[in-house]
């Protein structure tokens, strides 16, 4: 994910408009949401995974994806639409508290925030199907700054929707002949990795290291074909949301049986591109990058260890002269506590992460971590509580950097190599 490392001011749009629309949604849905009695899980027909890297959930809806403890709600509020056929929709609120020492230089110690203040409108079924996502949320991730979903006063507005994809961050129509075939287009969720975008799709709160390589959302067409165990699905778009589309993806997942999945992704900028912003960073946006993902499911146990390997290439256009890659490894682990309270579920997800980067700085590499050369490796616990659509979850985590380069890694003048964070989020899915 792109390199948060300075502060941005965007000038007001649409949205404080669309904040308003999406309350008065979501007070609508979860009136109509807290009507409901029967927990009965019915998921809709002709569901397709999506992304293949993900671990199944038991939620009746495929977008958004989570990877669990959390689930969605099983009933969602079903809407007759005429000619669409029957229209979901379903959302995510929630609010949280981040303490963190070894701040970063704009950054605060301590946070009160919306990570997640969203709704989304899909239909399922068909040959024609479509997902819009709308809202306020924040992106925490650990070993980066923290940007607030939103933050507004008389002339600004300072805050990851803005900063990043808009209250509009995914929204694509799908066009599926057949059970086994489709394609999509329009803004996306991405193919790459094993972390989703928001915080209530993971394990835990905060997003890893290895997250902060790859891209969240990208703009362009993507084709899935699913033959027995095989899953396949390749893309053409725009990486880290630059604009220009010259990236190229693709992945393959095995079934192996109902407990274990194996993937392999593969992705890449097929040219050179100088775009570079806050949520496009320059060096990231011209790499390639691979993961092998391996997921198992058994009994209590959910496990994903999985691989990641970048490499950006020297460039005249990036003013390096030197390659520069890295190389990480992460372990997810969750076990799930069996409840003696109906609708309710007590889970324990722990992240173990190291990666490292290559190059010199010397020698004219892109910096990829916290100074060329550098590595770290992270811990994450997040002890999570359901009860029905409601759900609370505390996290702690911790961040050791190596071979940092001063001014690139922790603290106000960049020179620390440590950071813990705790935090508590509760929220509702409705």
């Amino acid at each position: 994910m792109q390199s948060f490392k300075g502060s941005t001011i965007v000038k007001k749009n649409d949205f404080l408009h669309a904040r308003s629309i999406l309350l008065i949604l979501c007070m609508n849905v979860m009136l109509a949401s807290a009507q409901k009695t029967d927990t009965t899980q019915k998921p809709p027909a002709n569901m397709s995974p999506m992304p293949p890297a993900a671990m199944a959930s038991p939620s009746p809806m495929v977008t958004p994806g989570m990877a669990g403890p959390l689930t969605a709600n099983p009933e969602p509020l079903k809407l007759k639409s005429g000619f669409l056929g029957d229209v979901y929709v379903t959302g995510a609120i929630s609010g949280f508290l981040q303490w963190q020492n070894n701040v970063f230089s704009g950054d605060k110690k301590l946070h009160i925030d919306l990570p997640n203040g969203q709704v989304f409108i899909q239909k399922v079924d068909g040959p024609i199907q479509f997902f819009v996502q709308a809202g306020s949320y924040s992106t925490p991730d650990i070993g980066l700054p923290y940007f607030r979903s939103g933050n507004i006063n008389d002339s600004v507005v300072l805050g990851t929707t803005n900063l990043l994809y808009g209250a509009l961050p995914q929204a694509f129509i799908k066009i599926a002949p057949s059970a086994n075939f489709s394609i999509m287009a329009g803004k996306l969720p991405t193919l790459i990795g094993a972390e989703y975008t928001f915080s209530f799709e993971n394990m835990n709160i905060q997003r890893g290291l290895l997250w902060n390589q790859e891209n969240a959302v990208n703009r362009g067409i993507q084709v899935n074909y699913k033959a027995g165990p095989v899953t396949l699905a390749a893309s053409l778009n725009d990486g880290f949301y630059s604009n220009r589309y010259s990236w190229a993806w693709g992945s393959v997942s095995y079934a192996i049986n109902s407990s274990n999945t194996l993937t392999l992704i593969g992705s890449g900028n097929t040219k050179i591109t100088t775009v570079s912003s806050f949520v496009t960073p320059l060096y990231l946006n011209n790499e390639q990058l691979f993961n092998l993902i391996y997921s198992r499911t058994s009994g209590s146990w959910t496990i994903q260890p999985y691989l990641q390997y970048t490499r950006v290439p020297k460039s005249n256009k990036l003013n390096t002269t030197q390659d520069a890659s890295t190389f990480g490894g992460a372990l997810f682990v969750n076990y799930a506590f069996h409840s003696k309270v109906s609708d309710a579920g007590f889970n324990l997800p722990v992240r173990l992460e190291y990666i490292s980067s290559t190059g010199s700085a010397s020698k004219g590499a892109p910096n990829l971590l916290y100074g060329q050369g550098s590595n770290a490796w992270s811990v994450t616990v997040t002890p999570t509580y359901q009860y029905r659509r409601f759900f609370g979850r505390a996290e702690v985590s911790y961040v050791k950097a190596n071979s940092i380069t001063n001014g690139l890694a922790f603290g106000s003048d960049g020179t620390a190599s440590s950071q813990a964070r705790l935090l508590l989020e509760i929220g509702l899915l409705f």
